[in-house]
């Protein structure tokens, strides 16, 4: 679901309950809501306010969701701000099964820090580490946004049986790029989380969020967010690539099975040196 947002919380969460319904309704076991869903991007500049927008897990905001996924009986991959205790908050994606119950979470592990995206103000970096989230649809490898540029990040989920990688995503332009940047911005993130499906074997879905969002403080012109959620097969084949400006409820059929075919072929795990792979613990090698 690639969806635009705006600063009315409660009719974001709206929209997002109508687009769930909506996939439900197109056959979707499996519905992916972009970063942060609830919300504006509120990591655009640094006001302590902004944390009154999280809430507990569990809280308000996954029984919303809870009712949801059990209503219209779909696996769901949320994203939502995370009040965990005071000072500690987190940006944590949340699973909840068919029935509502919750499958389990995961909390963003890699915290950016750049102009437009000041996300350590807010977020306090994951702690419960790379594992992927059992549902009746299979094991989900959930990473979110900044994850996105990280091969540890793919490669550990892969490793533990994950059977897609998913991340949940909020990325998109600041006003003062030139359009050269913007298309290097743009190609890079299509190709590393292409290059993850690549070096898995294993299908990518990637739910970014649309449109523009002002920032408040006028500091800047704001972000116009990218759009262009896709999916890749594990081939790095593109099964789906939504619009740039569009909000669009999409339905992908993913084949499980070609990860065991693909993975015959390009046997990149039979292969890794694990030997002599020790050195990536390290900061750099000197």
């Amino acid at each position: 679901m690639q969806q635009s947002c705006s600063g009315d919380k409660q009719a974001n969460i709206a929209r997002s309950i109508e687009g769930i319904a909506d996939c439900a309704a197109k056959g979707a076991q499996l519905v992916i809501l972009q970063e942060l869903h609830c919300d504006i991007y509120f990591c655009q500049a640094e006001d302590t306010q902004m944390f009154d927008l999280a809430s507990p897990i569990p809280g308000p905001d996954t029984d919303v969701f809870s009712a949801a996924a059990k209503q219209y009986g779909v696996v769901l991959v949320t994203s939502l701000f995370e009040k965990r205790a005071p000072g500690i908050y987190h940006n944590t994606a949340v699973v909840f099964e068919k029935d509502g119950s919750i499958a389990g979470k995961y909390r963003k592990m890699h915290i950016p820090d750049d102009p437009a995206y000041y996300e350590k103000f807010y977020f306090t970096p994951g702690d419960l580490g790379f594992h992927p989230i059992q549902t009746s649809v299979g094991k989900l490898g959930v990473l979110v946004c900044w994850d996105q540029w990280y091969p540890e990040a793919a490669r550990l989920m892969a490793l533990a049986g994950a059977e897609m990688l998913i991340y949940p995503t909020a990325i998109g332009w600041e006003s003062t790029d030139s359009q050269e940047e913007k298309d290097r911005q743009h190609g890079a993130w299509f190709a590393i989380q292409r290059g993850h499906a690549v070096a898995n074997g294993l299908p990518v879905v990637t739910v970014n969020r649309v449109g523009h969002e002002p920032d408040w403080t006028g500091v800047t012109g704001g972000i116009q967010f990218w759009g262009q959620s896709f999916v890749a097969g594990p081939q790095g084949e593109v099964l789906h690539l939504s619009g740039a400006e569009r909000e669009e409820n999409v339905v992908v059929e993913i084949d499980k099975q070609r990860t065991e075919d693909v993975r015959r072929i390009w046997p990149f795990f039979r292969d890794r040196r694990i030997d002599d792979y020790g050195d990536l613990t390290k900061r750099y090698r000197d």
